[in-house]
């Protein structure tokens, strides 16, 4: 498919066979549409109440199927594998690499988009051969909830959003008041890679997700992802490491017991070294309070029989 998108972007003629070979799969939009910005600042005109939506990455699967519009989904991406059901809807590539052809076989009325993986040329080509796509950005906890709302919006279902946002914001609001009564901050190292070995700076997710959780991140600075050599991270001295990769698998208890050999490192000093399921970290869905959750339980364990 990159090869033949390659193709595309360098000979316009061929986009134009390919439209119209398209053309009869489109769907008839309805005349009503509201015209929306979505949070690339790209105006969008979206159908009122559509009918069949395509998501573009599996954070935005899990958000429609959050929201009880499953129904809706015609497509979804590889490795949309939550809830259970969504293993079993159609496949349109990965959220890097969309297969274009496959999307306008399932004459999408709406596609919702990820500006942090959803490649632009993508979003580009879509618009042009006549389908709305919606794109968000969620860079925070906060843009996470603003996500849901808009998406929630787009598809007439507002009033499911804001009891799910409240939801995320009560559980919330539980941890920073346990955290508040508590300052003491145990120094985190959170490994996102195995080789080479890489983390979360500040101004992601994940290094929010370690400070609401009661934790410093030992990785905070003006790097997103920097990388560490195993030297760089025992220097640091970290009382806690929680370990999530893409890589399944006795990979992850490898790295565990490889940082458990070091009898001078705090965390293995005190067996705090951590597997944990990367999904609910990498992607921004709903399913970040429960990563939050975890890791408040593996941060501060003292307090976690005080959740309710």
């Amino acid at each position: 498919m990159e090869s033949f998108w390659r193709l595309v972007g360098w000979r316009p003629s061929f986009l134009v066979v390919v439209m119209t070979m398209f053309m009869g799969l489109m769907p008839s939009f309805p005349v009503e549409a509201r015209v929306y910005t979505d949070q690339s600042e790209r105006r969008v005109s979206v159908p009122d109440n559509p009918q069949r939506l395509v998501a573009l990455a599996p954070s935005i699967t899990e958000i429609i199927f959050a929201l009880g519009q499953e129904a809706r989904l015609q497509g979804v991406t590889q490795f949309s594998d939550y809830p259970a059901a969504a293993r079993s809807l159609p496949k349109i590539g990965s959220y890097i690499h969309l297969d274009l052809e496959r999307i306008m076989a399932l004459r999408p009325d709406l596609c919702i988009g990820i500006k942090d993986g959803n490649p632009k040329y993508a979003v580009d080509r879509l618009t042009e051969l006549g389908i709305p796509v919606y794109v968000v950005d969620p860079r925070n906890l906060a843009g996470l909830m603003q996500s849901i709302r808009e998406i929630g919006e787009l598809l007439g279902a507002s009033d499911q959003a804001q009891r799910l946002v409240a939801d995320m914001q009560r559980r919330l609001d539980q941890i920073k008041a346990l955290v508040t009564k508590h300052p003491d901050r145990p120094k985190v190292f959170l490994q996102i890679g195995i080789s080479p070995i890489v983390s979360a700076g500040s101004n992601t997710f994940l290094d929010e997700l370690i400070s609401r959780a009661g934790g410093q991140n030992l990785a905070a600075g003006a790097e997103a992802y920097p990388r560490f050599s195993k030297e760089q991270v025992l220097a640091l001295q970290p009382e806690i490491i929680i370990i999530t990769s893409m890589t399944r698998g006795g990979a992850f208890e490898q790295i565990k017991a490889e940082w458990s050999q070091w009898p001078h490192l705090p965390a293995a000093q005190n067996q705090r070294i951590f597997v944990v399921d990367s999904d609910i970290f990498d992607r921004p869905s709903p399913r970040m309070i429960k990563a939050l959750e975890v890791l408040f339980g593996l941060i501060h364990p003292e307090l976690r029989s005080q959740l309710p």
